[in-house]
Parts: structure tokens; C-alpha cells; sequence
């Protein structure tokens, strides 16, 4: 199970716990505002509160970890991690997800997030994660991941339309625990 943590960055105090079913109307907020304004989801129209939680509820009905970040009460950010794909093959594979609240960018929400992410992935036998990011302009998105230790894989062009043009979706990677460097043991689901 994963404790609640608190991170003092140069700017805020944040406390990063497992997400709560309270959280989904914020979460919710947050979310469809880069769906509206931004290409981080190829979304373009915002969630309902009951999608949200049924999306939040299939996460966590995996065994897969679904976090918050506050700040003064309020919430900063959210990340999780989902399946890279349905296929029997791919099970040691997750893709993961990060929103920050726009008014709380580079304040290092996102990688007090992805820090426990990854260890919660990582303590569950998980070999890779991926990271599926809108645009080659999101600057932010492809540097927390970069500084989160994942490397670009790959471009695909033109994969989405939205804001009335074509947008990018680039491919990032990096490994969870040993990687591919040896066989994995079967999953252990992580206590979030």
C-alpha cells in the first residue's frame, strides 16, 4: 500500500496519496480542461463525472495505481497507469498518464507523481511503461518523462485532429525494474 507522501519543491508543498473517490469531481475539472485546451488527450469533449469515475474505477479494479498530488487543500495533479494494450503479450506493459493543473505547471507536480508511479509499477513486476504524449510541442509532457528517465521511441504523424489541425503523438519509453534484461515473474497487483 502506498503511504502518503509529502514533496516541498523550490515553489510549493505538495502531498501525493492514492486517489479517493471524492477526488473525481476535481479530477474531472481538471481533466477537461486540457481536453478543451490542449493536445495531451485527443479528446475533445469533457468527460462526464460518471465516465471519469468508471474510467478511475477500471484502473483500480486492476490492481493499478491512481494518484493525486495537493497543494493547499486543493488538487495540482493526477497520474496513473493503464494497460499499453489488452493483448496477452503485452501484460508487463503499462502506459501512463499525468494532467497538472495549468496553474501549477513547472512546479513539479508532475514528477511527485510519476516518482511513485513508477515505484508502485515497478513493485508490481511491470517491465516497461509508456508514455502516449499529444504533440511534439508539448514541451512540458516530453521533458517530465525525459527527466522521469524515459527515452523517445518514435513520431507518428498526424495520428490526431483537433483545434483544426493534424496533431503528432509521440512515443516515449523506459523500463520498469529489470526491463527485458531477464524473464518476469507474474504480476503482483500494487497496493495504492
Amino acid at each position: 500500500m502506498m503511504a502518503t507522501t509529502t514533496t516541498t519543491t523550490s515553489s510549493t508543498t505538495l502531498t501525493v496519496r492514492p486517489s479517493r473517490d471524492a477526488d473525481i469531481p476535481a479530477i474531472t475539472a481538471l481533466y477537461a480542461h486540457h481536453v478543451r485546451t490542449g493536445t495531451a488527450s485527443f479528446e475533445e469533449i469533457p468527460p462526464a463525472e460518471a465516465e471519469m469515475a468508471e474510467r478511475r474505477a477500471g484502473i483500480l479494479a486492476r490492481g493499478l495505481p491512481y494518484l493525486v498530488a495537493e497543494s493547499g487543500g486543493r488538487l495540482a495533479g493526477y497520474a496513473y497507469a493503464g494497460l499499453y494494450r489488452t493483448r496477452s503479450a503485452y501484460r508487463f506493459t503499462l502506459e501512463n498518464s499525468v494532467y497538472v493543473d495549468a496553474g501549477m505547471a513547472r512546479r513539479g507536480v508532475g514528477r511527485a507523481l510519476m516518482g511513485p508511479l513508477i515505484g508502485l509499477c515497478e513493485a508490481a513486476g511491470y517491465r516497461r511503461m509508456v508514455a502516449v504524449i499529444g504533440g511534439t510541442d508539448n514541451h512540458g509532457s516530453i521533458g517530465l518523462h525525459a527527466a522521469c528517465g524515459f527515452r523517445p521511441v518514435g513520431v507518428l504523424p498526424g495520428m490526431g485532429f483537433k483545434f483544426g489541425r493534424w496533431i503528432d503523438s509521440v512515443l516515449m519509453e523506459r523500463p520498469l525494474g529489470d526491463g527485458s534484461a531477464s524473464v518476469p515473474a507474474e504480476i503482483r497487483p500494487p497496493q495504492s
